[in-house]
């Protein structure tokens, strides 16, 4: 019980910024914290959801633009940035199409690479784009909140799952065993949403789709699986659960 209650302040300390009461580390509850990135992924889908509501209430439709840039935000700063950071670096890496060893480097070179800007550059214009066709409604806020749960259910599967790169953390030998519950909530946060909500209770399922469709590129392109290459995965997968919200719902 104890390397689980680790395992929760491990997670809060390092995939969200809002400030950990309680600080440990314990290398023997590194697997166990992937379980409750859902966890996580609830708090951000909460404040999300709660952001769309207000700005929506305060703001109205007439300043969709300013609506569209708050919630194209707030997830990226409750999470302190981490995932938009594997976003980036993904991007300089793959996007230079040099040989798997250079690849590898460029994913590790703390510097910003011009591919990395230009990608950001871009996800910032269309989910601006995307967001401000944002039209409020209460039965929409629902699978808002679940989308960072499904994509997080995601990345606790791929990170424990699939076949680690050799620098990854996770390199070591994994407790496979705990990707039944990560399983379970995914299953949750996508079905759920379509059984009651119908076409917007898509947009959970859309961004799980999302992830796996980038993680799978992501490790191709760089020769197994790590952490940025599922913020990478996570952060594209919100977005097409964005659009799909937006458009579909």
């Amino acid at each position: 019980m104890k390397a689980w209650l680790h395992a929760f302040f491990m997670a809060w300390g390092m995939f969200l910024a809002v400030p950990c009461p309680y600080k440990k580390w314990d290398e023997k509850a590194l697997d166990k914290m992937l379980v409750f990135l859902p966890v996580m992924g609830l708090i951000v889908g909460g404040v999300w959801a709660l952001a769309a509501y207000l700005t929506s209430l305060i703001l109205g439709y007439p300043r969709a633009g300013i609506i569209a840039a708050i919630l194209m935000a707030v997830p990226w700063i409750t999470t302190g940035f981490i995932h938009l950071d594997g976003f980036m670096d993904v991007c300089d890496a793959a996007l230079s199409r040099r040989d798997l060893e250079t690849r590898q480097k460029i994913l590790k070179d703390p510097h910003t690479g011009s591919f990395a800007v230009i990608s950001l550059g871009l996800l910032i214009v269309f989910s601006i784009m995307v967001l401000a066709s944002w039209w409020y409604s209460a039965a929409k806020l629902i699978p808002l909140a679940l989308i960072p749960v499904s994509t997080r259910a995601c990345a606790g599967v791929a990170v424990l799952g699939l076949k680690p790169m050799s620098t990854s953390q996770y390199s070591r030998k994994r407790d496979k065993r705990l990707i039944i519950p990560l399983c379970v909530m995914l299953a949750a946060a996508v079905a759920l949403p379509i059984v009651f909500m119908r076409l917007s209770g898509l947009a959970p399922a859309a961004a799980a789709a999302g992830y796996w469709l980038f993680c799978l590129y992501g490790k191709k392109q760089l020769g197994g699986m790590n952490g940025d290459i599922s913020g990478f995965a996570l952060t594209l997968g919100e977005f097409i659960g964005q659009i799909v919200l937006v458009f579909v719902g």
